[in-house]
């Protein structure tokens, strides 16, 4: 567990500063994607039930933003606590679970 967790004091590293740009990529990308498929295949095209619940609260744009950057701030801090294998571990899970499903769906269904 240690290897997943560093203390505040610890300088700046480049690994940690590129991991939360490429999870904040990530949610950019995402976000781009679930609009594009909504928009097409509407609201069942999306697979997370806090997504699809705030698009049905707010609307596809107000929901889709208000989900996103709550991800991005949650991003954020965990890389500002220093737990930059937690955002880069998340970042992988992200494009496996959400970007890779979302461009399979575009290419499949073009």
């Amino acid at each position: 567990m240690a290897r997943l967790y560093r203390r505040w004091d610890t300088p700046r590293c480049a690994f940690g500063d590129f991991a939360v740009l490429a999870f904040l990529l990530a949610q950019c990308v995402d976000g781009v994607f679930t609009y594009l498929g909504v928009t097409f295949w509407g609201l069942q095209a999306e697979a997370n039930p806090l997504v699809s619940s705030a698009v049905l609260v707010a609307g596809l744009g107000p929901g889709l933003a208000g989900v996103k950057l709550i991800a991005v701030g949650l991003g954020i801090a965990l890389h500002r606590f220093r737990v930059h294998n937690i955002v880069a571990l998340l970042t992988a899970v992200y494009v496996a679970a959400a970007i890779v499903p979302w461009m399979a769906m575009f290419l499949v269904h073009h």
